[in-house]
């Protein structure tokens, strides 16, 4: 997932690009990906599906896990498995492009945010989990929930919670000001570090801002988003107001990039930050002693970050139906869940399984994500990304006051939806 969304992190969301070929004489497929690579089994040198064994696609941080989990699932199903690496940035809209046509994969490893144009173009498959959905966390299942409907089976999720230096602090502060009191009475040149940037970074500050009521969208009574827009009116004014009053107090800062903040982090020039799991590994080589926390309220309302759950999808066109549905089983199992954390280190959407992880702050992560909602994965939410972190951007540096420019945006996006 990425760690600072901006236009260009939204556009990824959905995806923009062009179906790729076969391979080229180089040996590498049309998006530059090696497919010596991506073989477990057969081969899989264009990345198409072949009746009688499973291909997947993947981008290169889960290839390698999947080649060692893939392993297991035939060693049990004697079932081959063909991992095929793809460009995260470009495997949904291939994905798009090539199941209609009979080229794609039977599955995809993806974030769960794009779940709205995949089902809207027909290429992905409903995967029945409510014999297993309970074990699941409620997060991960309304991720993969749309229009009532489950598709793929959730591996994984993340969210953002509160990193403490407990060289400088060893508070649990509650509310927002709390923190910045005990910040400040540490000395530290930053009480509390918030990566920002010009373009903004509402996934950052969206915990905040739902600490307002603000929230993005509305949602069904089963966690499934609608269109209607609901961080407008007397909520999301005191929040953009609030944005202003920090930044005012030196406390949020367009200048402050995600690598200044960690940085500042990192040299102990900071007290508390909002990051993910993501950077734990760098904190802990630094030798820093942390301890992860839930965020704190700034609006009186529980401070509900993003979560981001990783899902396996089944293509809606496979003709291997009856070996996706083994493997999707297989998902679902905490052997398998467990085999990807020991691989590659996601928290397990598996909530037996994440309680077993013997890491107090994965555990930590763990249990705020538990409090966060998933992100948006309808269309509109493109329409949302372009007007949000401009804008908060804009009032944190001045350059717009902050309740013209949040009905402004709330205008913009609105047209845009419509």
């Amino acid at each position: 997932m990425r760690r600072r969304i901006t236009v260009l992190g939204a556009l990824a969301i959905v995806a923009t690009l062009t179906a790729c070929g076969g391979n080229s004489p180089s040996g590498q497929s049309s998006d530059g990906v090696d497919a010596e690579q991506s073989a477990i089994g057969q081969s899989a040198s264009d990345g198409a599906a072949t009746v009688g064994s499973l291909t997947i696609w993947a981008d290169d941080t889960r290839t390698g896990p999947l080649k060692e989990l893939a392993k297991d699932f035939t060693a049990q199903t004697q079932i081959d498995v063909n991992i095929f690496s793809k460009s995260n940035d470009t495997m949904s809209k291939d994905f798009i492009a090539q199941v209609p046509t009979g080229k794609g994969p039977d599955m995809m490893v993806t974030a769960h945010d794009g779940l709205g144009e995949l089902v809207n173009n027909g290429v992905v498959a409903p995967v029945d989990i409510a014999d297993s959905a309970d074990a699941f966390t409620e997060s991960a299942v309304q991720a993969v929930t749309y229009d009532g409907q489950t598709y793929g089976v959730p591996y994984a999720t993340e969210s953002l919670a509160l990193v403490r230096n407990n060289a400088l602090t060893t508070d649990e502060p509650a509310t927002f000001d709390e923190m910045i009191e005990s910040g400040k009475a540490t000395g530290a040149e930053y009480p509390f570090v918030l990566q920002t940037g010009d373009q903004g970074d509402p996934y950052h500050y969206y915990p905040f801002q739902t600490s307002f009521g603000a929230t993005v969208f509305a949602q069904e009574a089963d966690g499934s988003y609608t269109s209607e827009l609901t961080m407008g009116g007397e909520k999301g004014v005191a929040y953009a107001t609030w944005l202003k009053q920090q930044a005012d107090a030196g406390i949020f800062d367009i200048n402050i990039t995600g690598e200044i903040a960690k940085q500042s982090f990192l040299d102990g020039k900071a007290a508390y930050t909002v990051t993910g799991p993501w950077n734990v590994d760098a904190f802990r080589d630094a030798g820093m002693d942390i301890s992860v926390l839930p965020i704190p309220s700034a609006g009186g309302e529980t401070a509900a970050p993003f979560v981001g759950v990783q899902v396996f999808y089944a293509s809606a066109k496979s003709q291997n139906q009856v070996l996706v549905s083994k493997f999707m089983d297989f998902m679902k199992t905490p052997e398998a869940q467990q085999k990807m954390y020991d691989l590659a280190g996601r928290t397990p959407a598996l909530k037996e399984t994440a309680a077993a992880i013997d890491d107090p702050d994965i555990q930590a992560f763990s249990k705020i994500a538990e409090t966060g909602m998933p992100m948006p994965s309808i269309p509109e939410m493109s329409a949302v990304w372009q007007f949000w972190g401009l804008t908060e951007a804009n009032i944190i540096s001045g350059k717009e006051a902050p309740e013209e420019g949040w009905n402004t945006m709330i205008s913009n996006i609105q047209g845009a939806i419509e």
